[in-house]
């Protein structure tokens, strides 16, 4: 990596990233096993605490706030607790929410993850409940909407769309971002679940090898993926394979395995693509090129898997893991594309 990790580290401070679309309450009800109950075969768990965390959208952007830059977030909540609980979340994580809307009568989309457990164990996850929005928004809200996301684009060294299927990254409001971003001549970074598709002509994109393998037959042929990449008319594709590392395309240039870093034995996986998209965006808003990035990314993922529920990586754990990477010559013993190049 270009530079070094320390320098860059601190250059994070100076930028700031407009973080685009589906604000998610991340939500843990922990409870201790009191009993079994009378009326049917399940367990009564005495309420501990509950606990309200960025997600989705929300949590790309108190990643990159935790990494030390400015972000600004742009997207909805509704007039009701759930919303209110997120708003104080973002404030909390150092998130600039002036941007948010509140929308009356429409759902803040919320996941409640009910931990369980006795009282002195390790609680786990027995069941998640979603919360969905029941209607799409109203013309108001999208236009402000839209208006909101001009306006952090016009202050941003880069923005990422995060899509997450909720409504809020429409693609009106995608047009929109990308003429601004064309506009100015930064990076536009899409993590979109399940529509990756319906985002032609941002810069890069961060993908699963799942949502790949709904794209093209075989997701792990680079000339396939080169294909989609251009397709798609994006510079770069970094898809993300769990413990198998990153893959990095850019047409016309050798693809880039890399590797993944730290343990291979992930303790929670939940929110990791956004810390990814998080680590990444903000490396490309500090000039750092696609490969560099994602190398920046896959150390950001390699520590916030190791960490229970919805987590953040922090500029000086990052600084930690970079500092502790010792190059090695390409392994011989994995399997490898002859064309990829070793990182």
């Amino acid at each position: 990596m270009t530079g070094s990790s320390e320098n860059l580290l601190k250059g994070f401070a100076a930028k700031k990233i407009a973080v685009i679309g589906d604000l998610v309450a991340d939500q843990y009800l922990s409870g201790s096993i009191a009993r079994v109950s009378r009326e049917a075969p399940v367990f009564i768990l005495r309420h501990n605490a509950t606990e309200t965390l960025p997600g989705a959208a929300a949590n790309t952007a108190a990643n990159i706030a935790a990494l030390g830059a400015n972000v600004l977030a742009v997207g909805i909540v509704g007039d009701d607790a759930n919303g209110e609980a997120l708003a104080k979340a973002l404030k909390n994580a150092n998130v600039g929410t002036g941007l948010i809307e509140r929308v009356p009568g429409w759902n803040t989309p919320t996941k409640v993850r009910v931990l369980a457990g006795h009282q002195h164990a390790v609680h786990q996850q027995v069941i998640r409940i979603d919360y969905e929005p029941q209607k799409a928004l109203d013309a108001p809200f999208t236009d402000r909407l839209i208006a909101n996301a001009k306006a952090a684009c016009e202050a941003a060294d880069a923005v990422v769309i995060s899509d997450y299927n909720y409504g809020t990254a429409t693609p009106e409001i995608f047009e929109a971002v990308k003429l601004a971003a064309a506009s100015r001549g930064i990076p536009l970074v899409v993590d979109s679940r399940f529509r990756l598709a319906e985002f032609t002509g941002a810069t890069s994109a961060t993908p699963n090898q799942d949502e790949v393998d709904q794209l093209v037959e075989d997701g792990e042929s680079i000339e396939q993926l080169e294909s989609l990449c251009r397709r798609l008319e994006f510079r770069s594709l970094l898809v993300t394979r769990g413990n198998h590392g990153m893959l990095m395309i850019r047409p016309g240039r050798p693809a880039v395995d890399i590797p993944a870093v730290g343990s291979l034995d992930a303790v929670d996986v939940t929110g990791a693509g956004d810390t990814v998209t998080a680590a990444y965006s903000l490396g490309l808003a500090c000039g750092l090129d696609e490969a560099d990035a994602a190398r920046l990314a896959n150390h950001a993922g390699g520590l916030v898997v190791m960490k229970r529920g919805t987590a953040v990586v922090t500029a000086n754990e990052l600084a930690a893991s970079l500092a502790a990477d010792v190059a090695e010559p390409c392994p011989s013993k994995r399997d490898v594309h002859p064309e990829r190049s070793c990182p």
